[in-house]
């Protein structure tokens, strides 16, 4: 499975310590509340709130560099959408896999 990244945050910080810092501690803040949110969501089976919840964490997946993440994700909203729930398995070990990174930067 691939791995995240800090590639695109550094080319957005051009170089700037302060700045990508900043990037990373607002993602580092904001992913842990995302996640609980939507598995609150999943467990209440508000199966379109947790899909506007994976909208917003699909951002950060595209962030850290996850391409094929981003597609499971992109393809979990849309399917929550419909109270679907097969790819709820994989976009959770996406979500344990950048939380794992997280604890690391």
């Amino acid at each position: 499975m691939e791995q995240p990244n800090l590639r695109y945050i550094e080319q957005l910080s051009a170089g700037e310590e302060t700045f990508k810092q900043k990037l990373i501690s607002i993602i580092k803040k904001e992913f842990p509340t995302e996640v609980q949110t939507y598995n609150s969501n999943l467990d209440a089976k508000k199966y379109s709130l947790a899909a506007d919840n994976v909208h917003k964490l699909k951002h950060k997946i595209s962030i850290l560099g996850l391409e094929k993440s981003y597609k499971v994700a992109q393809d979990h909203e849309n399917q929550l959408r419909d109270n679907n729930l097969d790819l709820k398995n994989a976009f959770n070990g996406i979500l344990i896999i950048i939380s794992n990174f997280l604890d690391t930067v």
